[in-house]
């Protein structure tokens, strides 16, 4: 068999950062993830291709070389996605589909061959057993959530690693919360599953030994779903493998806000090499935290518990959404001056959309508040329910969060705000690398002479070589970010 593997095209969106990547001659944030591990699940003796459209153009070529397209997605590349099917089609290349997408809209779709949902380790092995007896069928799908302690090490090799800006690995799956408008809990379950520490470290020396090296983001919606397995397990054998390998790596991932109430799992993840933490803080008011159950946020105070991660190495990236039944007139000011004084610089705002399949979507449904396509950008000014806020005031208190946060003023004060509470752990080197070096550069002139705020870059440079010399490639970063956030605010 021959198969080609393709991920669709993500549009520029808030993490794509596709504006920042250009100050580091990168295509792509991150790779594809699933369809790296599914290629580790077929026979050793097909023939395996992969195309990342975010990196390197489809070629009809490319399509007409491949027995089968093995085609994911998630809602944010629906155009792509339908794009890519299309063309298969007219070429009669047939189309196997998969991923979160498919999963909750497969129905919906058409010119797929077949389906495999859910989690490919068991549906996956079905379709090709069917496939290689020639009586393949048109779904594959299960209920049931399968032990990760057999899922192989991604094919990295499929890739051109110096394309992309980070890598990705993936420890554990579901999480023990059930927010009402969170998908995971749909498609990975409540009940957390990991990997082994064996299994974890093997594939971190795989990509060590294929010259990786730089950001890694562990993609685990939930990092800290089985605390004493990481505190136990995990995270030593992590911190002794990095400690051996002169820490080539960083990592991010995702967590909840009751990290903050750890102080031992904070301290071995930073030892670890951990330095970034995307959290959904959401909202600051409490009555929506009620509202969709997130109630772990409830009852703190959730500045205090970011400063704290922050001050302890860890930067906080933050999820935050308006537009909830609960939210008062003011909660547009309320979010701004949140996001101000937490300094929290990447604040991803969003409207409140319903996914499909969801306890939001169905309490909704029910109520005949879904109006249309969940587009799955967190970004992007769209919503695919009815608010009880008036709309309008809800479009105009969004729009108002965003062109606030992501000005200039606002935004360098925010990265000052965060440079004065983080620390930097001590085993990260403080000098520019050559990457760093040339976004430097470039940033000195896209920011420093062409932008209308240079005189806030200036500002931003200056203070930090004198007052944090240290973090002053972090600086330069995050002042990069904000080049990428402006433009994405701008197309709203």
């Amino acid at each position: 068999m021959k198969i080609l593997l393709i991920n669709p095209e993500i549009p520029s969106t808030f993490w794509s950062f596709r504006n920042a990547l250009k100050f580091i001659s990168k295509r792509s944030s991150e790779p594809p993830l699933g369809l790296l591990t599914v290629a580790a699940m077929l026979p050793g003796d097909w023939e395996k291709r992969l195309i990342d459209m975010n990196v390197s153009p489809l070629r009809d070529e490319d399509i007409g070389w491949a027995d089968y397209v093995f085609l994911t997605g998630m809602a944010i590349q629906r155009s792509s996605f339908r794009e890519v099917v299309s063309r298969c089609n007219t070429l009669l290349v047939k189309v196997v589909a998969g991923g979160p997408m498919c999963t909750t809209d497969y129905q919906e779709m058409e010119g797929i061959d077949h389906f495999v949902l859910n989690e490919a380790e068991l549906t996956l092995p079905l379709f090709i057993t069917d496939l290689t007896n020639g009586i393949p069928q048109k779904v594959y799908s299960s209920t049931e959530y399968p032990d990760l302690t057999g899922t192989p090490v991604p094919q990295w090799q499929l890739l051109d690693l110096k394309k992309y800006a980070t890598m990705t690995i993936q420890y554990s799956r579901g999480c023990p919360h059930d927010c009402e408008f969170c998908s995971i809990t749909v498609l990975n379950g409540r009940l957390p599953r990991t990997k082994g520490k064996e299994q974890l470290l093997h594939e971190l020396e795989t990509l060590y030994r294929l010259g990786w090296r730089g950001t890694v983001f562990i993609v685990d919606d939930n990092f800290i779903g089985n605390k004493k397995k990481l505190k136990q397990e995990i995270l030593p054998a992590m911190i002794q493998w990095a400690r051996d390998h002169h820490y080539p790596f960083s990592y991010m991932t995702e967590a909840p806000i009751h990290l903050a109430d750890d102080d031992e799992l904070i301290q071995l993840m930073v030892k670890a090499g951990f330095d970034g933490a995307f959290i959904g803080i959401e909202t600051p008011n409490d009555e929506s935290l009620k509202e969709c159950g997130k109630k772990h946020n409830q009852n703190r105070d959730l500045v205090k518990a970011v400063k704290k991660l922050q001050r302890n190495g860890l930067m906080v990236s933050g999820g935050f959404i308006v537009g909830f039944d609960h939210d008062p007139l003011n909660i547009f000011e309320k979010q701004i001056h949140f996001i101000q004084n937490s300094g929290i610089v990447t604040a991803m705002v969003g409207l409140l959309n319903a996914p499909p399949e969801t306890r939001l979507f169905k309490r909704l449904s029910a109520e005949d508040r879904i109006r249309n396509n969940f587009m799955g950008d967190n970004m992007d000014g769209t919503t695919n329910i009815i608010p009880k806020m008036n709309m309008q005031k809800l479009m105009d208190g969004y729009k108002n969060i965003l062109v606030t946060i992501y000005a200039h003023k606002e935004y360098y004060q925010r990265v000052r705000t965060f440079l004065k509470e983080y620390r930097l752990p001590a085993y990260r080197s403080w000098k520019l690398d050559r990457t760093q070096f040339e976004a430097l550069i470039k940033s000195m002139w896209f920011l420093g002479v062409v932008e209308k705020g240079r005189r806030y870059f200036w500002s931003l440079v200056l203070s930090s070589l004198v007052r944090y010399p240290h973090k002053f490639a972090l600086a330069i970063t995050l002042a990069i970010y904000g080049f990428h956030f402006r433009r994405v605010v701008e197309t709203i």
